[in-house]
């Protein structure tokens, strides 16, 4: 619970996101929804959080500046 408040009362407080296709490894596990940016992963690995493997595909995020 206090996780979600504090994320939504951090949005309100940012003018404006951009959000842009972004490559990322995204874990294969059906269980497990881990997932880097490709940009800060020296290559491609296992997941960090249960160690399946992960594939790379694109994903709608907020873009870093």
């Amino acid at each position: 619970g206090g996780f979600i408040m504090y994320f939504s009362k951090k949005q309100q407080e940012v003018d404006e996101v951009i959000i842009e296709d972004t490559a990322v490894y995204a874990c294969t596990s059906e269980n497990c929804n881990g997932w880097m940016r490709i940009q800060f992963s020296s290559q491609e690995s296992n997941c960090p959080l249960c160690g399946s493997s992960m594939e790379e595909e694109m994903r709608q995020l907020p873009k870093i500046t």
